[in-house]
């Protein structure tokens, strides 16, 4: 579990363009892993692109950890905010593990246009083979 000062601190490094600073501490903590989660809610467009970034540069180094919040990430496509549930589908997406098929497939049926254009293209990354 992250501290409150230590997750402040690395959404507001996020928000300042500190990527390649919070990738290096995340590729050197697994525990930071479920930061992403508050990331994709923060209300900061800079951060919630950051979390998008971030996850990308992830899954090529250490892809395990993110598997492991996939739950976690998909609480979050049913949240208020079509921006966060449209993020996490995203999210979901560029993770490309199979354990995020049954929730993108709930979410097939969002109420926005947009959500479920994201689920869709979510689900069309996980189910193509890696490459093709």
């Amino acid at each position: 579990m992250v501290n409150d000062e230590l997750k402040r601190m690395v959404l507001d490094y996020m928000e300042k363009g500190f990527l390649e600073n919070i990738v290096d501490m995340f590729k050197h903590d697994e525990n930071l892993y479920p930061l992403v989660i508050d990331m994709i809610k923060d209300e900061r467009v800079r951060v919630r692109l950051g979390a998008t970034a971030l996850v990308e540069e992830l899954t090529r180094f250490k892809q395990k950890p993110l598997v492991d919040i996939v739950p976690e990430i998909a609480l979050l496509l049913r949240d208020p905010s079509p921006t966060v549930r449209g993020d996490s589908a995203n999210l979901l997406g560029i993770i490309r593990h199979e354990n995020a098929l049954p929730f993108l497939m709930n979410a097939e049926n969002d109420e926005d246009d947009n959500v479920r254009q994201v689920v869709r293209e979510a689900l069309q990354d996980i189910r193509l083979p890696t490459g093709a």
